[in-house]
């Protein structure tokens, strides 16, 4: 999708618009590269450096040098690991080259002139060896030996990594900002107020930023602006309790790997805080040895016995310290924490001993929730598990009052404001991400963006009573309570990680003030990351999820009508529903999607312990559903938003502009007269703006081959425990819109994918990155409903090519082997697939298919084995065109939107295309009225000038 951009950072290059233009007197670089014109995201900059170091290999002999560089927090050390996780390349991390015991950020701490050395060394094909700087000793303690030959690719990580000195020794230079930096500054912001300018916060924080780290920043070649904040969507979970309670641990902390650390916390109150101020108001501050760790205050959740934190650590200078003690934070909490530390599997164990307590602590960590309980009781640590962090406890001892959670304002009356909210709800839509706006450029790139200027503070949830006639409130213990008060809306959308905290916060809230259970409904488009967040917030609080899927009828569902209301059983439903609310236990259909029938009934009952279960799907916040629940939720944006948008651009592409409502009308025309009007009405609306090509979150390593290889040898490197079969009958159907340059074939990126397999519908979002022998792939694909496909031929996409095969796959949860039989195809290909890139290798290895591999995709094979005529033209045999053409005059019959229904279904809402095709050609004029004035400026210029030397001349 991006190879046009790579393209023009190689050969046309791109303006640096940014004001000061730096010296390039200092900048003799020998890359071919030239400058992005523009920042762009995280997950987009991610997939340009993967393209781009992949395209310099090819162009230059020899090795490609990277340099990430920029603020602490900014997120180049995740940027160097995630493509280094798909490159396979070696990192130099410019801690190792500290000289001595200088903080962190302190530039004449680095030692330049050996970090040149090693990299000079591997430029001429030399074995080198970099240093290893330990922390804790405050030294160096050896040195760490690098192979010229396994370097291909060395990644140079660190502040000063574009640096003056290094840059002539750099292929591609890579600048980060923004993530925990910028969410540093816009929390201080919000703290102190406007009585600062951000340049004044930055010389304070960051004081060597503007000085010795941004002005390098601006000779980058890929700019990055991470909007990275902390996120619950990767929490760490805890179980804590002292540690007298479970005897017999100790020997665990008796073996080798334990691993001791020593930490002095520090708690700083904002300067305008009063004493009983929200602790997670506060900045929590971590030394450890010579290093600074910083967190924004004391950011978990806390569901029954578990701790819930989530990754939001970053490092910072000591003079960040000092800075943020001159702004007037005060220093209110500040103790020693001694760990002794040891790994089981993926857990974690502690002791820690907090010396203000006096007391010794055994914590538990985990990154699932599960997993982490049923070790404990694994291990016989039954408690009594503690809750409060070091900090409540401290705090409790010395008796100061605290505000921790806010006061619950059910007492109150609802307020002008929230009845407007729930009289006047709000569509929810995500906008497309596009280029960086000129614009944007009013703030420079490196600075933290104007739309965070302030700390965003997160709405509290309250009720609002349904029965307005009242006036007063009804007591919460009465029988009443659950139907006469309802939860308020919140004010505003709000991203995934927002999102999914209030979700928690939420649920937490109506168990604290309803009776058990709570009923929680999440619903969206497909593809829009509902299904995703249910079992997120699940995770979190330890529920169950239950998909609608499970209750569709399986007369319906041999119709296609999968997306259609009817399709649901409601009565079985409401008999669920019905059952769990008066505690009894009830039976929830279980629907197999391959053979379109019910395969049986699973028994559900909701415990006291837990309390909550969640609804997920298309419909569930359908007015027969939702009336029965008591957290509606909405989520759009995601894959749905993805195929709006690559709709779009195919048919900018081609020359014919379309307004994204045309385009959703036709592609989904369920969507906005049956499920939109739903989810207005929403408690919580999210935008989810996940882009499933460009995000290395999703990735799936794949190694395919045609070699031959015995079903026993498959089965003997799967966990026979956890082993499972299955078969699949499918057929990928290729569309792509005429007039799509595709240099005279057909190219897989040019095409939308749709696959049918046993009788149900999805788009195969399959963009990969082709590195060595493995195709590094999204893990991404969504159902779609028949009336889908029919609305993109009715937009004039034409099927140009037809894969037929039969899987036989074979999985143990880690890893997953498919033999594909293709039509037409001599041999069966096999893939193994995995989230684990070695894992994925190894067993390739132990099936002995090393030097079989290929990276090609099917398309590509299929292609290959036709004649050329027929591969230029069609992309099919001949013979295979009428039974194409079958397939695809079936599915515009069955998807009941044909071209006149398609257009009368726009005539519905024709005000909001036309504002959008107005807006898009007023954007058009201003573009063409400003070449316009610049050519005409040149040209008056060049007249006046010729003039005037004319007149000399005379």
């Amino acid at each position: 999708m991006d190879d046009e951009v790579v393209q023009r950072v190689f050969q046309e290059g791109g303006r640096d618009y940014f004001q000061q233009q730096p010296s390039t007197s200092t900048s003799s670089s020998s890359s071919i590269l030239q400058s992005l014109p523009l920042h762009v995201s995280f997950d987009h900059g991610y997939y340009l450096l993967v393209k781009s170091i992949q395209e310099l290999r090819e162009k230059k002999e020899g090795l490609v040098t990277v340099g990430i560089g920029g603020p602490s927090g900014s997120g180049k050390t995740s940027l160097a690991e995630k493509v280094a996780s798909v490159i396979g390349c070696t990192v130099i991390p410019m801690e190792n080259y500290r000289g001595g015991t200088d903080e962190g950020t302190d530039l004449d701490s680095i030692d330049f002139d050996a970090l040149i050395r090693n990299l000079e060394d591997l430029t001429e094909g030399k074995d080198t060896k970099i240093p290893v700087f330990d922390f804790h000793q405050k030294k160096r303690v050896g040195s760490k030996a690098i192979k010229s030959a396994m370097s291909g690719v060395v990644i140079v990580d660190g502040t000063y990594a574009l640096h003056a000195k290094l840059r002539s020794l750099l292929d591609i230079r890579v600048a980060v900002v923004g993530g925990v930096h910028f969410s540093l500054l816009s929390k201080v912001r919000y703290d102190i107020g406007d009585s600062c300018s951000l340049d004044y916060l930055i010389d304070s924080i960051f004081p060597l930023f503007r000085k010795h780290i941004e002005p390098d920043l601006h000779h980058a070649q890929i700019r990055i602006n991470n909007s990275f904040v902390s996120s619950f969507r990767e929490a760490i979970y805890k179980l804590k309790c002292r540690s007298e309670s479970p005897d017999g641990q100790s020997t665990f902390f008796l073996k080798d790997e334990a691993q001791t650390d020593n930490f002095i916390e520090m708690y700083l109150r904002p300067p305008s805080a009063n004493e009983e101020a929200r602790i997670n108001d506060w900045i929590k501050v971590r030394q450890s040895g010579i290093r600074y760790y910083l967190s924004l205050g004391d950011q978990r959740i806390v569901d029954k016995n578990f701790i819930i934190r989530p990754k939001a650590e970053f490092e910072v200078g000591r003079m960040t310290l000092g800075g943020l003690l001159a702004l007037g934070y005060n220093v209110v909490v500040s103790y020693k924490r001694a760990s002794t530390s040891v790994n089981i599997g993926s857990l974690s164990l502690s002791l820690e001993t907090i010396d203000t307590l006096g007391e010794t602590f055994l914590v538990l960590r985990g990154t699932d929730r599960k997993t982490v309980g049923a070790e404990a009781l694994r291990m016989g640590i039954t408690g009594q598990w503690l809750t409060k962090s070091y900090l409540e406890m401290i705090l409790e001892r010395k008796g100061v009052p605290r505000l921790n959670t806010p006061p619950l304002v059910s007492a109150t009356s609802v307020s002008h404001n929230q009845e407007k909210d729930i009289a006047a709800p709000k569509p929810i839509r995500t906008t497309p991400n596009l280029v960086s706006r000129l614009e944007d450029l009013a703030q420079p790139w490196t600075r933290s963006p104007t739309k965070s200027k302030m700390e965003p503070v997160l709405p509290t949830w309250h009720f609002a009573s349904s029965d307005r006639s009242h006036g007063g409130l009804v007591a919460t213990g009465s029988s009443a309570f659950r139907d006469t008060m309802k939860l308020a809306p919140m004010p505003d959308s709000y991203d995934l990680d927002r999102g999914l905290l209030l979700a928690v916060q939420g649920i937490q809230f109506l168990l604290e003030n309803k009776s058990v259970p709570v009923i929680v409904g999440i619903g969206g488009p497909s593809g829009s990351g509902k299904t995703s967040l249910a079992h997120k917030t699940a995770n979190i609080v330890g529920c169950e999820v239950v998909s609608l899927e499970s209750y569709f009828k399986p007369e319906q569902v041999k119709d296609f009508k999968y997306d259609d209301f009817n399709s649901l059983d409601l009565p079985l439903l409401s008999k669920n529903i019905g059952d769990i609310k008066h505690g009894r236990k009830t039976k929830i259909p279980v629907f197999n999607l391959e053979t379109g029938s019910r395969s049986c009934f699973k028994e559900l009952e909701i415990s006291e312990d837990c309390g909550v279960i969640i609804f997920e799907g298309v419909y569930a916040l359908h007015p027969e559903i939702r009336k029965s629940l008591d957290l509606w939720i909405a989520v759009v944006g995601g894959v749905h938003s993805h195929l709006i948008s690559r709709v779009q651009r195919d048919k900018s592409r081609v020359g014919c502009f379309m307004s994204q409502n045309e385009i959703m009308m036709t592609v989904f025309p369920i969507f906005q007269q049956h499920i939109e009007p739903h989810l207005v009405h929403a408690h919580l609306k999210i935008r989810n703006d996940f882009d499933p090509v460009l995000s290395p979150e999703s990735s799936l390593f794949v190694l395919k081959s045609n070699k031959q290889v015995a079903y026993q040898d498959i089965l003997n490197i799967l966990d026979s425990a956890k082993f499972c079969s299955s078969v699949q009958n499918f057929i990928d159907i290729y569309l792509r819109l005429p007039g799509t340059p595709a240099n005279g074939h057909i190219a897989e990126s040019d095409c939308v994918r749709v696959r049918i397999c046993e009788g149900r519908f999805a788009l195969l979002i399959r963009e990969p990155i082709r590195e060595g022998n493995f195709i590094i792939q999204p893990k991404v694909d969504f159902d779609i409903s028949i009336s889908t496909v029919s609305g993109l031929l009715n937009l004039g996409y034409q099927a140009v090519a037809y894969i037929e095969a039969s899987a036989l796959i074979y999985q143990d949860g880690k890893i997953l082997i498919e033999v594909d039989h293709l039509q037409d195809a001599p041999s069966p290909y096999l893939q193994i697939k995995g989230v684990n890139k070695e894992a994925v290798a190894a067993a390739g290895s132990a099936l002995k298919l090393d030097g079989s591999y290929t990276t090609k995709s099917y398309l590509q094979i299929i292609l290959e084995r036709l004649p050329l005529v027929e591969r230029s033209y069609s992309g099919i045999h001949t013979h295979q065109a009428a039974r194409l053409q079958e397939l695809v005059e079936s599915i515009q019959s069955q998807g009941g939107s044909t071209p006149s229904e398609s257009s009368q279904s726009r005539e519905v809402s024709p005000m909001d295309g036309i504002i959008e095709d107005m807006q898009c050609r007023i954007r058009r004029l201003e573009r063409w009225h400003t070449i316009n004035t610049v050519l005409w400026t040149f040209l008056m210029s060049a007249l006046i000038g010729y003039s005037l030397y004319q007149r000399k001349r005379q």
